[in-house]
């Protein structure tokens, strides 16, 4: 027996499951702040450069006698149509050019009316070294791109409960490490490490939670535990909001992990991947239990025919660069990768470029992109079967990108007392991205034929992660652009990608209520106008019995077909 086949007998999704489940989706609250903590550690407060011998320099003027120095030793910049105080330069009075000319300063007071301290204020991640934020960001992908590998191939081998325990111990050390961290390079070693624990620790839980339901419970469950990763979001809002240092933050941010290191104890193995491991005496255990609480009574012997089942259904093994041997299927992986590489990028540019909407506090703007995916997960669950995948896929991408795009209009034209409609824009966005982010999970796990399914999952999350490593590199372009334009263009380049990769879906078949793709061979017709058969007959009580395949007269099987037919035959063709 199967054990989709015992899932059916145990219930697919019955009260231990539930049970297991809900257990699994709370670490995807410390993964949804996880993945945003540089919103609030990394910022980048309001700076100018300290007053060279007044050792009790501040940002904010303390008297008039403290705004003249500044006047004295800060020049003047423009940003945008005004003018303020150059952040990296300072008049020196030490040379002779009477032109007074300016010099690059090492020391700098910050405005301490959003944070008290930051990363990167305490860090000086300013001036020259600004794009070391950005660079931060993409160490932490980096170990999340290298997570996502490294903890899929270590549970394949030794089993989910001992990668999710590890990586939940690499993201607790991780996370009260980095509360100490008194450099830059201690700072992103220790992201980089956050980066491999935190992949590991949510999608041990995704793969676990897909692994104990049915087939019929799986594209919801893959769903639903995006919304505690929502909820991780808003809770961030929150302490960032009462908590303006950002040590006391982290720590904050990271205690409650200690909770899930019970989880040894929580959590059983996936009985699916001790059956494939041939341990089906310790999966049995597990798989009454679960009976016993589902009240439901299996069979005495439920392994008694995995292995010829086994034997019977072997499939000839194959290889990710195989999907790259045929046009149609090559062009499909493509548009797939693109699809993860632009979601991730705009699901999370949107969120880092959440201070950079002219509207609204920081910590409003955060919450209300955290809030918006609530209603973005639900309209998934509620079209994703009705509508199909491929159409709300591309609609969410398409809209989501649009409304981007606008936002050009409303931060150039609109006034300022008139940018929340620049956070209305930016939030319909935020929706279509995280409607996009859940959709082509789905979406392309249904596309892959089996025999490379796993391998294209990893390679499309690799993707994923690249959009998130190159999406600060935006955000920070359009403080360099600096002014009204600057604050636009991350938009335009976020909302230009997603319609992009939109109309790009259109390409890819449908998968809803397909029998989806076991083979490359599969996945070569996946799609295709199918063998129909049809009852021929000139006698109504005679019938033929005839296969035609249907194909367009534009393609290359209906012209190869025109070449070798005979004369008649060819005239009933065309």
């Amino acid at each position: 027996m199967h054990f989709d086949e015992i899932l059916r007998h145990l219930g697919e999704f019955g009260t231990y499951q539930k049970r297991v489940f809900f257990l699994l989706c709370l670490p995807a609250i410390t993964h949804g702040i996880r993945m945003c903590v540089t919103v609030f550690l990394q910022f980048v407060p309001k700076h100018r450069c300290a007053i060279p011998g007044y050792e009790n320099d501040t940002y904010a003027v303390q008297s008039e006698y403290h705004q003249k120095l500044i006047n004295e030793t800060i020049p003047l910049a423009r940003k945008g149509l005004g003018w303020l105080y150059d952040q990296c330069h300072l008049y020196d009075y030490t040379s002779s050019n009477h032109s007074r000319s300016t010099l690059s300063c090492s020391k700098w007071v910050y405005d301490q009316s959003v944070f008290l301290n930051t990363a990167s204020s305490e860090l000086n991640l300013v001036c020259d070294d600004a794009l070391k934020t950005s660079h931060a960001q993409m160490i932490f992908m980096g170990g999340y791109f290298f997570g996502a590998f490294a903890t899929g191939a270590f549970s394949d081998k030794f089993g989910r409960k001992i990668s999710l325990y590890a990586s939940i111990v690499l993201v607790l050390a991780g996370g009260l490490g980095l509360a100490w961290a008194q450099s830059f390079i201690t700072f992103v070693i220790i992201r980089f490490i956050n980066g491999i624990g935190t992949a590991g620790v949510f999608t041990t839980c995704f793969v676990l939670g897909v692994e104990i339901v049915g087939p019929s419970k799986r594209a919801w469950t893959g769903i639903v535990i995006e919304y505690f990763f929502a909820i991780g979001m808003v809770l961030y809002a929150g302490m960032g909001y009462f908590i303006r240092d950002w040590h006391y933050l982290e720590i904050t941010a990271s205690i409650p992990v200690v909770l899930f290191l019970g989880y040894w104890w929580l959590i059983p193995e996936s009985p699916r991947w001790l059956i494939n491991e041939g341990r089906t005496d310790e999966a049995e255990v597990i798989i009454r239990h679960a009976a016993k609480v589902n009240k439901v009574k299996l069979q005495d012997k439920i392994f008694i025919m995995e292995t010829d089942d086994q034997n019977e259904d072997k499939t000839p093994k194959a290889n990710i660069f195989q999907l790259f041997t045929h046009r149609v299927l090559a062009i499909r992986t493509i548009i797939i990768f693109f699809n993860w590489m632009v979601v991730s990028m705009v699901y999370f540019g949107l969120s880092l470029n959440s201070d950079n909407l002219g509207a609204g506090s920081l910590f409003l703007n955060f919450f209300l992109v955290g809030l918006v995916e609530f209603p973005a997960y639900t309209i998934c669950i509620l079209l994703l079967d009705r509508v199909g995948r491929k159409v709300l896929h591309t609609g969410s991408m398409i809209v989501g990108g649009v409304a981007c795009v606008i936002t050009i209009f409303t931060i150039l034209y609109a006034g300022e007392e008139n940018q929340w409609l620049t956070v209305l824009f930016a939030m319909l966005g935020k929706v279509g991205a995280t409607m996009g982010f859940a959709i082509i999970y789905v979406f392309s796990s249904e596309l892959f034929p089996t025999v490379v399914r796993q391998a294209g999952m990893g390679f499309s999350s690799s993707f994923a992660r690249l959009g998130g490593m190159i999406s600060p590199y935006v955000v920070d372009a359009g403080k360099i652009v600096g002014g009204d334009f600057g604050r636009a263009l991350p938009m335009i380049v976020f909302g230009a990608l997603s319609v992009g990769a939109g109309l790009l879906t259109l390409y890819l078949p449908e998968t809803h209520n397909a029998d989806l793709p076991e083979s490359i061979e599969d996945g070569k017709r996946f799609g295709r106008i199918p063998n129909v058969e049809i009852l021929i007959s000139d006698d109504k009580n005679k019938r033929n019995r005839t296969n035609f395949t249907l194909v367009p007269k534009s393609s290359k099987e209906y012209n190869d077909t025109l070449e070798n037919a005979g004369e008649e035959e060819a005239n009933k063709l065309l």
